[in-house]
């Protein structure tokens, strides 16, 4: 085959593949986003929260076409592992062994067919739950199935 004609035919398969035809729609290739810059976002990067108190899980959730679920993952960090996200660096405590840590694993609902979704959600830490290093993650997946983690250090007192 010469040479010509090969690059006419790889040209037109090319052109060919990348028509849309009608009805069809994008294919979602972005991750959705958390955002916890915001004033009243909480917890954020070295955050403290009581036990035997509630505080308010806030966080600006987005997606370029439509969001799917959100979740959080609190467990202990007294072996100093790390899903941080961030930059931002917390005092950390000795190294210890759990007697009764905190662990939450819950999905919060998110509104059917949203592309941004303000979460506020209750989240209640037992008074007997051993205090110190934590993590909180946040997972967010929208509807095509991208996910998104934010792993924040946080300190229960």
């Amino acid at each position: 085959m010469k040479k010509p004609l090969l690059y006419f035919l790889a040209s037109a398969l090319l052109a060919v593949s990348a028509c849309k035809k009608d009805g069809e729609t994008e294919i979602d290739t972005e991750y959705p986003e958390i955002d916890i810059t915001g004033v009243a976002a909480f917890p954020k990067q070295c955050s403290q929260v009581k036990r035997g108190e509630k505080f308010v899980f806030r966080a600006g959730l987005s997606d370029n076409t439509t969001l799917g679920s959100v979740s959080v993952d609190i467990h202990h960090n007294f072996d100093h592992h790390t899903h941080s996200t961030e930059v931002e660096t917390c005092g950390m405590e000795a190294v210890k062994t759990p007697v009764l840590p905190f662990l939450l694993i819950q999905s919060y609902p998110i509104p059917l067919g949203l592309g941004s979704f303000e979460v506020q959600q209750e989240i209640t830490v037992p008074a007997e739950v051993d205090p110190g290093d934590y993590h909180f993650m946040i997972r967010l997946t929208d509807k095509e199935g991208w996910q998104t983690i934010k792993g924040l250090s946080i300190k229960i007192i």
